[in-house]
């Protein structure tokens, strides 16, 4: 066992728990943030993901001890009702969402994309973008659309490219 720090979600955190704990169960069992979801456990599906210093990673290939003094944004610091971010705003309005169990990962990823970008991105960078992140009920169509209006509320003078 051994004392770990973090920071999550704009909070200072101490764990106490075993170095190679994955990220993951330290989210979900020892904070009680439970939106980041394990499904394959093997990095595949994205529907663990968290942003690690503003980099998309998987939660489950991570260990607690990796994580150590790290900044971490989960689904829950993007935002929280009644102060939803533009992404999850847009997931709502656009229906983006099935059975809900890949969405926080998505919109973590989709959070980090719109951060570094300063445009309305096309459907192909869209799909790039969120490659990592797999959706077992929906066809994506949603989902793409979702970011885009995301994106053009962010930069409502730009113009949308339907470029794929």
């Amino acid at each position: 066992m051994k004392s770990i720090q973090f920071i999550v979600n704009g909070k200072e955190c101490t764990v106490v728990c075993p170095p190679a704990k994955p990220l993951l169960d330290v989210l979900r069992e020892n904070l009680g943030l439970t939106a980041s979801k394990e499904c394959c456990g093997k990095g595949e599906c994205g529907s663990c993901s968290v942003l690690i210093n503003n980099e998309v990673v998987c939660s489950c290939l991570v260990l607690a001890g990796q994580a150590e003094n790290q900044v971490i944004t989960t689904c829950e610091g993007v935002g929280l009702s009644p102060n939803l971010d533009v992404i999850q705003e847009s997931f709502i309005a656009e229906g983006a969402t099935q059975c809900g169990y890949c969405t926080p990962g998505i919109i973590v990823s989709a959070k980090a994309f719109l951060d570094g970008i300063d445009h309305v991105p096309s459907v192909g960078e869209i799909k790039t973008a969120l490659g990592g992140n797999l959706c077992r009920c929906t066809g994506y169509t949603k989902i793409i659309k979702a970011v885009q209006t995301a994106a053009s509320q962010k930069y409502p003078s730009l113009k949308q490219s339907d470029s794929p």
